[in-house]
């Protein structure tokens, strides 16, 4: 793995790790920006792994779109990819006269942490078992 993947990947796992943290702490607003970040981090590194080009977006179905288009599928519903890309700009910023209803609770915060928990583990198995890392 190059060294640019291999710190993206560093950074996903970091990112994970603070949003287990913060779920523990009872911190769901950080839980969910962290889940959401490592996500995007681990799905970046996949990129960077198979040769595609840095992209500066937050989304993570632009991503998994960009992964799939080089024949790299990544288990994901649509409802999941809804929800991660939902939670980004609320869980960064107080937003509430635009997003009156977001309210992070136990339960979304379980939800992402184990939606980020289950990407970063496949990406981890693909470049373990390409040797990527």
């Amino acid at each position: 793995m190059n060294d640019e993947c291999r710190c993206w990947f560093q950074y996903a796992e970091e990112n994970r790790q603070v949003a287990e943290l913060c779920f523990e702490s009872g911190l769901f607003n950080s839980c969910l920006q962290n889940a959401q970040q490592a996500v995007e981090k681990a799905l970046k590194a996949l990129c960077l792994a198979v040769e595609l080009p840095l992209k500066k977006t937050h989304s993570i179905g632009e991503l998994i779109a960009d992964l799939r288009n080089v024949g790299i599928k990544i288990e994901f519903i649509e409802d999941d990819v809804d929800l991660l890309d939902s939670v980004y700009l609320p869980s960064k910023y107080p937003l509430g006269s635009a997003l009156p209803d977001f309210h992070p609770d136990n339960s979304l915060a379980q939800r992402c942490l184990a939606l980020a928990n289950r990407v970063f583990d496949d990406v981890r198995r693909r470049l373990n078992a390409d040797h990527l890392l």
